[in-house]
Protein backbone atom coordinates (compact mmCIF):
# COMPACT_ATOMS: atom_id res chain seq x y z
CA UNK A 1 0.00 0.00 0.00
CA UNK A 2 2.77 2.59 0.89
CA UNK A 3 4.86 1.77 -2.63
CA UNK A 4 1.57 2.01 -4.76
CA UNK A 5 0.75 5.58 -2.87
CA UNK A 6 4.30 6.76 -3.64
CA UNK A 7 4.62 5.74 -7.26
CA UNK A 8 1.25 7.51 -7.54
CA UNK A 9 2.60 10.42 -6.29
CA UNK A 10 5.62 10.72 -8.02
CA UNK A 11 3.91 10.32 -11.16
CA UNK A 12 1.20 13.06 -10.26
CA UNK A 13 4.54 15.11 -9.39
CA UNK A 14 5.73 14.49 -12.83
CA UNK A 15 2.24 15.48 -14.63
CA UNK A 16 2.42 18.93 -12.29
CA UNK A 17 5.52 19.94 -13.50
CA UNK A 18 5.18 19.25 -16.99
CA UNK A 19 1.30 21.25 -17.11
CA UNK A 20 3.42 24.14 -15.52
CA UNK A 21 6.23 24.50 -17.65
CA UNK A 22 4.09 23.93 -20.79
CA UNK A 23 1.56 27.15 -18.64
CA UNK A 24 4.62 28.78 -18.74
CA UNK A 25 5.71 28.44 -22.56
CA UNK A 26 2.05 29.60 -23.39
CA UNK A 27 2.39 32.47 -21.51
CA UNK A 28 5.54 33.93 -23.08
CA UNK A 29 4.35 32.83 -26.63
CA UNK A 30 1.29 34.90 -26.04
CA UNK A 31 2.73 37.97 -24.97
CA UNK A 32 4.25 39.74 -27.71
CA UNK A 33 0.93 39.09 -29.74
CA UNK A 34 -0.94 40.45 -26.70
CA UNK A 35 0.72 43.83 -26.41
CA UNK A 36 0.75 44.20 -29.98
CA UNK A 37 -3.40 43.50 -29.98
CA UNK A 38 -3.80 45.80 -27.17
CA UNK A 39 -1.60 48.95 -28.91
CA UNK A 40 -3.72 48.45 -32.10
CA UNK A 41 -7.12 48.81 -29.83
CA UNK A 42 -5.30 51.64 -28.10
CA UNK A 43 -4.42 53.62 -31.29
CA UNK A 44 -7.80 52.87 -32.69
CA UNK A 45 -9.74 54.56 -29.85
CA UNK A 46 -10.81 58.20 -29.47
CA UNK A 47 -8.33 59.45 -26.46
CA UNK A 48 -7.18 62.60 -25.74
CA UNK A 49 -4.05 61.36 -23.72
CA UNK A 50 -0.51 61.94 -25.28
CA UNK A 51 0.98 58.57 -27.23
CA UNK A 52 3.44 58.51 -24.67
CA UNK A 53 1.77 58.56 -21.71
CA UNK A 54 -0.86 56.21 -23.56
CA UNK A 55 2.03 53.76 -24.30
CA UNK A 56 3.91 54.06 -20.49
CA UNK A 57 0.49 53.10 -18.93
CA UNK A 58 -0.21 50.24 -21.17
CA UNK A 59 3.29 49.12 -20.70
CA UNK A 60 2.44 49.08 -17.05
CA UNK A 61 -1.04 47.08 -16.92
CA UNK A 62 1.12 44.58 -19.09
CA UNK A 63 3.28 44.09 -16.28
CA UNK A 64 0.81 44.07 -13.81
CA UNK A 65 -1.33 41.19 -15.52
CA UNK A 66 1.87 39.52 -16.50
CA UNK A 67 2.82 39.75 -12.92
CA UNK A 68 -0.96 38.27 -11.62
CA UNK A 69 -1.12 35.59 -13.94
CA UNK A 70 1.79 33.78 -13.03
CA UNK A 71 1.39 34.42 -9.48
CA UNK A 72 -2.20 32.45 -10.43
CA UNK A 73 0.04 29.85 -12.25
CA UNK A 74 1.94 29.41 -8.94
CA UNK A 75 -0.73 29.38 -6.90
CA UNK A 76 -2.37 26.56 -8.66
CA UNK A 77 0.60 24.65 -8.02
CA UNK A 78 1.12 25.58 -4.35
CA UNK A 79 -2.74 24.15 -3.98
CA UNK A 80 -2.08 20.80 -5.42
CA UNK A 81 0.85 20.53 -3.59
CA UNK A 82 -1.39 20.81 -0.14
CA UNK A 83 -3.24 18.49 -1.56
CA UNK A 84 -0.39 16.18 -2.64
CA UNK A 85 0.71 16.90 1.20
CA UNK A 86 -3.10 15.94 2.10
CA UNK A 87 -2.85 12.64 0.90
CA UNK A 88 0.31 11.45 1.95
CA UNK A 89 -0.14 12.40 5.95
CA UNK A 90 -3.81 10.80 5.76
CA UNK A 91 -1.75 7.73 4.02
CA UNK A 92 1.04 7.72 6.25
CA UNK A 93 -1.84 7.83 9.33
CA UNK A 94 -3.61 4.97 7.94
CA UNK A 95 -0.02 3.07 8.13
CA UNK A 96 0.44 3.84 11.39
CA UNK A 97 -2.36 3.90 13.75
CA UNK A 98 -4.80 2.63 11.18
CA UNK A 99 -7.43 5.95 12.09
CA UNK A 100 -7.84 9.04 9.51
CA UNK A 101 -5.91 12.33 10.14
CA UNK A 102 -8.41 13.57 12.05
CA UNK A 103 -6.36 12.45 15.32
CA UNK A 104 -3.01 13.01 17.39
CA UNK A 105 0.02 14.84 16.37
CA UNK A 106 -0.50 14.05 12.29
CA UNK A 107 -3.73 16.48 12.17
CA UNK A 108 -1.04 18.91 13.76
CA UNK A 109 1.40 18.53 11.68
CA UNK A 110 -1.16 18.40 8.77
CA UNK A 111 -2.20 22.07 9.58
CA UNK A 112 1.45 23.31 10.68
CA UNK A 113 2.38 22.18 6.56
CA UNK A 114 -0.69 23.89 5.46
CA UNK A 115 -0.25 27.12 7.15
CA UNK A 116 2.97 27.26 6.24
CA UNK A 117 1.98 26.93 2.79
CA UNK A 118 -0.38 29.21 2.62
CA UNK A 119 2.27 32.12 4.45
CA UNK A 120 4.40 31.49 1.72
CA UNK A 121 1.80 32.02 -1.12
CA UNK A 122 0.56 35.51 1.26
CA UNK A 123 4.48 36.48 1.04
CA UNK A 124 4.93 35.54 -2.34
CA UNK A 125 2.21 37.22 -3.58
CA UNK A 126 2.91 40.47 -1.11
CA UNK A 127 6.29 40.41 -2.37
CA UNK A 128 5.59 40.21 -6.48
CA UNK A 129 3.25 42.92 -6.25
CA UNK A 130 4.13 45.70 -3.51
CA UNK A 131 6.68 47.38 -6.04
CA UNK A 132 4.01 47.77 -8.79
CA UNK A 133 1.41 49.00 -6.60
CA UNK A 134 3.58 51.24 -4.82
CA UNK A 135 4.90 53.02 -7.94
CA UNK A 136 1.46 52.98 -9.20
CA UNK A 137 -0.04 54.89 -6.32
CA UNK A 138 2.98 57.55 -6.17
CA UNK A 139 2.00 58.90 -9.95
CA UNK A 140 -1.49 59.95 -8.33
CA UNK A 141 0.02 62.71 -6.13
CA UNK A 142 3.55 63.91 -5.17
CA UNK A 143 5.06 64.81 -2.28
CA UNK A 144 6.38 68.64 -1.73
CA UNK A 145 10.15 68.44 -0.63
CA UNK A 146 11.91 71.47 -0.21
CA UNK A 147 15.19 72.61 1.05
CA UNK A 148 14.72 75.78 3.36
CA UNK A 149 18.12 76.19 5.22
CA UNK A 150 21.61 74.87 5.66
CA UNK A 151 23.75 74.66 9.01
CA UNK A 152 26.98 74.46 8.28
CA UNK A 153 30.35 75.20 10.82
CA UNK A 154 31.31 71.55 11.80
CA UNK A 155 34.73 70.59 10.61
CA UNK A 156 34.27 67.30 10.06
CA UNK A 157 31.15 64.83 9.59
CA UNK A 158 28.09 65.28 11.37
CA UNK A 159 26.99 62.17 13.12
CA UNK A 160 23.65 62.77 15.03
CA UNK A 161 21.08 65.42 15.38
CA UNK A 162 18.49 66.44 17.44
CA UNK A 163 15.41 68.80 18.31
CA UNK A 164 14.21 70.85 21.15
CA UNK A 165 10.76 69.58 22.90
CA UNK A 166 10.59 72.87 24.95
CA UNK A 167 10.97 76.57 24.21
CA UNK A 168 12.85 78.07 22.62
CA UNK A 169 12.98 74.97 19.39
CA UNK A 170 16.90 74.74 18.65
CA UNK A 171 18.68 72.51 16.39
CA UNK A 172 21.42 70.09 18.11
CA UNK A 173 24.36 68.11 16.11
CA UNK A 174 27.01 66.39 17.28
CA UNK A 175 29.98 65.03 15.21
CA UNK A 176 33.19 62.90 14.89
CA UNK A 177 34.39 60.37 13.21
CA UNK A 178 34.08 56.50 14.39
CA UNK A 179 36.29 55.99 17.21
CA UNK A 180 38.77 57.96 19.73
CA UNK A 181 40.00 60.45 17.47
CA UNK A 182 38.52 63.31 15.76
CA UNK A 183 39.52 66.75 14.10
CA UNK A 184 36.41 68.03 15.95
CA UNK A 185 35.31 66.77 19.23
CA UNK A 186 32.40 69.76 19.15
CA UNK A 187 28.66 70.08 20.22
CA UNK A 188 26.30 73.11 18.63
CA UNK A 189 23.15 74.34 18.83
CA UNK A 190 21.79 76.36 16.24
CA UNK A 191 18.98 79.13 15.71
CA UNK A 192 16.46 76.89 13.31
CA UNK A 193 15.30 80.44 12.02
CA UNK A 194 18.23 81.86 11.34
CA UNK A 195 20.64 79.17 10.54
CA UNK A 196 23.18 80.92 13.21
CA UNK A 197 24.73 79.02 16.35
CA UNK A 198 24.20 79.81 19.15
CA UNK A 199 26.30 77.73 21.85
CA UNK A 200 28.90 75.57 20.92
CA UNK A 201 29.85 72.57 23.55
CA UNK A 202 33.70 71.59 23.98
CA UNK A 203 33.80 69.66 27.37
CA UNK A 204 34.51 66.18 25.81
CA UNK A 205 38.09 64.42 24.96
CA UNK A 206 36.99 62.33 21.96
CA UNK A 207 34.30 62.24 19.08
CA UNK A 208 30.41 63.16 20.06
CA UNK A 209 28.37 60.56 18.92
CA UNK A 210 25.36 61.81 19.71
CA UNK A 211 23.12 64.30 21.23
CA UNK A 212 19.57 64.57 23.08
CA UNK A 213 17.58 67.56 24.71
CA UNK A 214 15.50 66.94 28.11
CA UNK A 215 12.24 66.65 27.85
CA UNK A 216 11.20 69.64 29.92
CA UNK A 217 14.44 71.36 31.10
CA UNK A 218 17.46 72.84 29.28
CA UNK A 219 19.40 70.41 29.31
CA UNK A 220 21.62 68.24 26.71
CA UNK A 221 22.77 64.64 26.98
CA UNK A 222 25.73 63.82 24.53
CA UNK A 223 27.65 60.48 24.25
CA UNK A 224 31.20 60.48 23.57
CA UNK A 225 34.53 58.60 22.10
CA UNK A 226 35.98 59.22 25.51
CA UNK A 227 34.01 56.31 27.05
CA UNK A 228 31.31 59.03 28.97
CA UNK A 229 28.34 60.56 28.58
CA UNK A 230 27.89 64.50 29.71
CA UNK A 231 25.16 66.63 31.06
CA UNK A 232 25.05 70.20 30.56
CA UNK A 233 23.09 73.31 30.62
CA UNK A 234 22.49 75.59 27.55
CA UNK A 235 21.16 79.78 28.00
CA UNK A 236 20.76 81.10 24.33
CA UNK A 237 19.50 83.99 23.09
CA UNK A 238 17.47 83.70 19.57
CA UNK A 239 19.11 86.31 17.27
CA UNK A 240 16.13 88.52 15.09
CA UNK A 241 15.18 86.30 12.03
CA UNK A 242 16.74 86.73 8.42
CA UNK A 243 15.15 86.40 5.15
CA UNK A 244 15.59 83.09 4.29
CA UNK A 245 18.04 82.77 1.34
CA UNK A 246 16.89 81.44 -2.48
CA UNK A 247 18.28 78.07 -2.62
CA UNK A 248 17.94 78.55 -6.51
CA UNK A 249 20.39 81.44 -6.72
CA UNK A 250 23.62 80.53 -8.62
CA UNK A 251 26.04 79.07 -6.39
CA UNK A 252 29.69 78.96 -6.35
CA UNK A 253 30.33 75.92 -5.34
CA UNK A 254 28.43 73.82 -8.55
CA UNK A 255 30.97 70.97 -8.22
CA UNK A 256 30.94 67.43 -6.14
CA UNK A 257 32.15 67.45 -2.68
CA UNK A 258 35.85 66.24 -2.83
CA UNK A 259 38.55 65.29 0.14
CA UNK A 260 40.40 68.42 -1.20
CA UNK A 261 37.33 70.69 0.28
CA UNK A 262 38.35 69.21 3.71
CA UNK A 263 41.39 70.41 3.92
CA UNK A 264 41.01 74.07 2.34
CA UNK A 265 37.42 73.90 4.93
CA UNK A 266 39.83 73.49 7.77
CA UNK A 267 39.64 76.52 9.50
CA UNK A 268 35.71 77.33 8.47
CA UNK A 269 33.23 77.87 11.21
CA UNK A 270 31.50 80.16 13.66
CA UNK A 271 33.96 82.11 15.14
CA UNK A 272 31.30 84.38 17.00
CA UNK A 273 29.79 81.17 18.73
CA UNK A 274 29.90 81.03 22.73
CA UNK A 275 31.84 78.30 23.97
CA UNK A 276 31.18 75.58 27.15
CA UNK A 277 33.52 73.35 27.94
CA UNK A 278 32.12 72.47 31.35
CA UNK A 279 29.40 69.66 31.74
CA UNK A 280 27.19 69.45 35.29
CA UNK A 281 27.58 65.64 35.01
CA UNK A 282 29.57 63.17 33.72
CA UNK A 283 28.52 59.18 33.55
CA UNK A 284 31.40 57.16 33.87
CA UNK A 285 31.10 53.46 33.57
CA UNK A 286 31.66 51.95 30.17
CA UNK A 287 34.77 50.34 28.74
CA UNK A 288 34.24 51.56 25.31
CA UNK A 289 33.07 54.42 23.07
CA UNK A 290 29.80 55.67 23.76
CA UNK A 291 27.38 55.33 20.83
CA UNK A 292 24.40 56.98 22.23
CA UNK A 293 22.34 58.15 24.79
CA UNK A 294 19.01 59.22 25.75
CA UNK A 295 16.54 60.77 28.09
CA UNK A 296 14.18 57.61 29.91
CA UNK A 297 10.67 59.57 29.74
CA UNK A 298 10.24 61.90 32.72
CA UNK A 299 13.96 63.06 32.62
CA UNK A 300 15.16 61.71 36.11
CA UNK A 301 17.28 58.58 34.24
CA UNK A 302 19.47 58.09 31.23
CA UNK A 303 20.25 55.18 29.78
CA UNK A 304 23.42 54.73 27.48
CA UNK A 305 24.78 52.23 24.61
CA UNK A 306 28.08 51.44 24.10
CA UNK A 307 30.98 49.35 21.95
CA UNK A 308 31.05 47.31 25.45
CA UNK A 309 28.37 45.70 24.03
CA UNK A 310 26.43 46.74 27.01
CA UNK A 311 23.42 49.34 27.99
CA UNK A 312 23.67 51.40 31.16
CA UNK A 313 20.63 53.42 32.82
CA UNK A 314 21.91 56.03 35.17
CA UNK A 315 20.25 58.16 37.58
CA UNK A 316 20.45 61.91 36.42
CA UNK A 317 20.68 63.05 40.07
CA UNK A 318 23.11 61.27 41.92
CA UNK A 319 25.17 60.62 38.57
CA UNK A 320 24.87 56.48 40.00
CA UNK A 321 24.81 53.26 37.81
CA UNK A 322 21.28 51.91 38.47
CA UNK A 323 21.51 48.91 36.23
CA UNK A 324 23.63 47.53 32.99
CA UNK A 325 21.62 45.77 30.52
CA UNK A 326 24.04 42.46 28.90
CA UNK A 327 22.99 40.20 26.24
CA UNK A 328 24.10 41.48 23.06
CA UNK A 329 26.44 39.56 21.35
CA UNK A 330 28.86 42.52 19.38
CA UNK A 331 29.42 46.41 19.46
CA UNK A 332 25.81 48.43 20.59
CA UNK A 333 25.25 51.27 17.83
CA UNK A 334 22.38 53.02 19.05
CA UNK A 335 19.11 53.48 21.77
CA UNK A 336 16.20 55.03 22.15
CA UNK A 337 13.65 55.23 25.16
CA UNK A 338 9.73 55.06 24.37
CA UNK A 339 8.05 58.98 24.75
CA UNK A 340 5.23 58.16 27.49
CA UNK A 341 6.63 54.43 28.59
CA UNK A 342 9.21 53.29 30.18
CA UNK A 343 10.49 51.20 27.65
CA UNK A 344 14.38 51.08 25.87
CA UNK A 345 15.67 50.01 22.74
CA UNK A 346 19.10 49.17 21.91
CA UNK A 347 20.66 48.18 18.84
CA UNK A 348 23.75 45.97 18.05
CA UNK A 349 26.21 44.78 15.53
CA UNK A 350 25.34 40.93 16.44
CA UNK A 351 21.76 41.74 13.44
CA UNK A 352 19.36 42.03 16.51
CA UNK A 353 17.63 44.82 18.66
CA UNK A 354 16.44 44.45 22.21
CA UNK A 355 13.56 45.53 24.24
CA UNK A 356 14.14 46.31 27.83
CA UNK A 357 10.79 46.99 30.12
CA UNK A 358 11.29 49.17 33.33
CA UNK A 359 7.58 50.14 33.99
CA UNK A 360 7.41 47.35 36.72
CA UNK A 361 10.10 47.84 39.53
CA UNK A 362 10.53 44.37 40.51
CA UNK A 363 10.53 43.39 37.09
CA UNK A 364 12.73 44.39 34.30
CA UNK A 365 12.12 42.23 31.30
CA UNK A 366 13.93 41.69 27.74
CA UNK A 367 12.60 40.59 24.87
CA UNK A 368 14.54 40.13 21.46
CA UNK A 369 13.98 41.04 17.60
CA UNK A 370 15.63 38.77 15.30
CA UNK A 371 14.59 39.92 11.41
CA UNK A 372 17.79 41.56 10.06
CA UNK A 373 20.97 39.65 8.49
CA UNK A 374 23.20 42.58 9.18
CA UNK A 375 24.25 45.21 11.80
CA UNK A 376 20.88 46.88 13.10
CA UNK A 377 21.55 50.49 13.01
CA UNK A 378 18.80 52.22 14.70
CA UNK A 379 15.44 51.31 16.09
CA UNK A 380 12.95 53.72 17.87
CA UNK A 381 9.39 53.70 18.84
CA UNK A 382 6.79 55.32 16.90
CA UNK A 383 2.91 56.47 18.45
CA UNK A 384 1.02 53.27 19.67
CA UNK A 385 3.16 49.97 20.51
CA UNK A 386 5.76 49.79 17.26
CA UNK A 387 9.13 49.80 16.83
CA UNK A 388 10.93 50.37 13.21
CA UNK A 389 14.48 49.36 12.77
CA UNK A 390 17.09 49.95 10.32
CA UNK A 391 20.14 47.62 9.01
CA UNK A 392 22.76 47.57 7.01
CA UNK A 393 21.18 45.04 4.87
CA UNK A 394 19.42 47.83 3.11
CA UNK A 395 15.82 46.86 4.78
CA UNK A 396 13.63 48.84 7.57
CA UNK A 397 10.74 46.76 9.29
CA UNK A 398 7.84 47.73 10.87
CA UNK A 399 7.25 45.53 14.42
CA UNK A 400 4.62 45.28 16.63
CA UNK A 401 5.22 44.74 20.33
CA UNK A 402 2.50 42.26 20.91
CA UNK A 403 3.91 40.44 18.44
CA UNK A 404 7.27 40.13 18.02
CA UNK A 405 7.16 37.26 15.52
CA UNK A 406 7.59 38.82 11.72
CA UNK A 407 7.46 42.59 10.88
CA UNK A 408 4.30 43.86 9.69
CA UNK A 409 5.97 46.16 7.06
CA UNK A 410 9.51 45.34 5.15
CA UNK A 411 11.29 48.69 3.24
CA UNK A 412 13.50 47.30 0.97
CA UNK A 413 15.90 49.84 -0.27
CA UNK A 414 19.25 49.57 -2.83
CA UNK A 415 21.67 51.62 0.33
CA UNK A 416 22.26 50.87 3.59
CA UNK A 417 20.53 52.71 6.18
CA UNK A 418 21.63 54.85 8.82
CA UNK A 419 19.77 56.46 12.06
CA UNK A 420 15.63 56.63 11.42
CA UNK A 421 13.40 58.64 12.49
CA UNK A 422 9.07 58.78 12.57
CA UNK A 423 6.78 61.65 12.43
CA UNK A 424 4.62 61.41 15.11
CA UNK A 425 1.90 63.48 13.68
CA UNK A 426 1.93 62.36 9.70
CA UNK A 427 3.57 58.78 10.94
CA UNK A 428 6.17 59.14 7.90
CA UNK A 429 9.22 57.53 8.28
CA UNK A 430 12.61 59.27 7.49
CA UNK A 431 15.60 56.86 5.97
CA UNK A 432 18.95 58.45 5.67
CA UNK A 433 21.14 56.14 3.08
CA UNK A 434 24.69 55.99 2.56
CA UNK A 435 24.16 56.71 -0.84
CA UNK A 436 23.35 60.25 -0.29
CA UNK A 437 19.91 60.05 -0.36
CA UNK A 438 16.93 60.43 2.37
CA UNK A 439 13.64 58.82 1.60
CA UNK A 440 10.06 58.50 2.81
CA UNK A 441 8.19 56.00 4.05
CA UNK A 442 4.49 55.48 5.32
CA UNK A 443 4.00 53.06 8.40
CA UNK A 444 2.88 50.16 5.52
CA UNK A 445 5.80 50.43 3.94
CA UNK A 446 4.67 52.91 0.52
CA UNK A 447 7.41 55.07 -0.82
CA UNK A 448 6.07 58.65 -0.60
CA UNK A 449 9.16 60.71 -1.71
CA UNK A 450 13.05 60.93 -2.30
CA UNK A 451 14.93 64.52 -1.28
CA UNK A 452 15.90 66.08 -3.81
CA UNK A 453 20.02 66.31 -4.55
CA UNK A 454 21.71 67.91 -6.44
CA UNK A 455 25.34 69.56 -7.16
CA UNK A 456 24.01 72.73 -5.69
CA UNK A 457 21.30 71.52 -2.83
CA UNK A 458 21.04 68.12 -0.86
CA UNK A 459 23.81 66.01 0.78
CA UNK A 460 27.23 65.06 -0.79
CA UNK A 461 27.87 62.83 1.47
CA UNK A 462 26.53 59.91 3.28
CA UNK A 463 23.42 61.11 5.50
CA UNK A 464 23.92 59.82 9.14
CA UNK A 465 20.75 60.53 10.70
CA UNK A 466 17.62 62.29 9.96
CA UNK A 467 14.99 64.61 12.95
CA UNK A 468 11.40 65.40 12.69
CA UNK A 469 10.39 68.74 13.69
CA UNK A 470 6.56 68.90 14.48
CA UNK A 471 6.11 71.96 15.63
CA UNK A 472 7.78 74.08 13.15
CA UNK A 473 5.66 73.73 10.08
CA UNK A 474 8.35 75.88 7.73
CA UNK A 475 11.27 73.25 8.28
CA UNK A 476 9.73 70.12 9.82
CA UNK A 477 12.82 67.60 8.98
CA UNK A 478 16.06 67.84 9.68
CA UNK A 479 19.36 65.44 8.24
CA UNK A 480 23.33 65.61 8.62
CA UNK A 481 25.68 63.55 7.05
CA UNK A 482 29.52 63.08 6.32
CA UNK A 483 29.50 66.76 4.10
CA UNK A 484 29.89 68.68 7.67
CA UNK A 485 26.12 70.30 7.29
CA UNK A 486 23.03 69.61 9.05
CA UNK A 487 19.99 70.29 6.73
CA UNK A 488 16.26 71.21 7.34
CA UNK A 489 13.67 70.73 4.46
CA UNK A 490 9.86 71.53 4.53
CA UNK A 491 8.26 68.51 4.02
CA UNK A 492 4.68 68.69 2.49
CA UNK A 493 2.93 64.95 2.47
CA UNK A 494 -1.13 65.38 0.49
CA UNK A 495 -3.93 63.40 2.51
CA UNK A 496 -4.16 61.43 -0.96
CA UNK A 497 -0.42 59.92 -0.24
CA UNK A 498 -0.86 58.86 2.70
CA UNK A 499 -4.07 56.60 2.49
CA UNK A 500 -3.27 53.30 2.88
Amino acid sequence: MPVESGSSAARQAKQKRKSHSLSIRRTNSTEQDRAGLQRDLLEGQDSKLPLSLRNTLLDLFGQIEREFENLYIENIELRREIETLNERLAGEGQTIDGGDLTKGALKAKASHSTSQLSQKLKTTYKASTSKIVSSFKATTSRAVCQLVKEYAGHRDGIWDLSITRIQPVILGDRLGRCGNVSADHSAMLWSIETGRCLLKYMGHAGSVNSIKFHPTEQMVLTASGDQTAHIWRYMVQLPAPQPVTDINAPCEEDVEFSDKDEVEGEGEGPSECPTLRVACTTLKSHQGVVIAADWLVGGKQVVTASWDRAANLYDVETSELVHTLTGHDQELTHCCTHPTQRLVVTSSRDTTFRLWDFRDPSIHSVNVFQGHTDTVTSAVFTVGDNVVSGSDDRTVKVWDLKNMRSPIATIRTDSAVNRISVSVNQRIIALPHDNRQVRLFDMAGVRLARLPRSNRQGHRRMVCCTAWSEENPACNLFSCGFDRQAIGWNINIPALLQEK
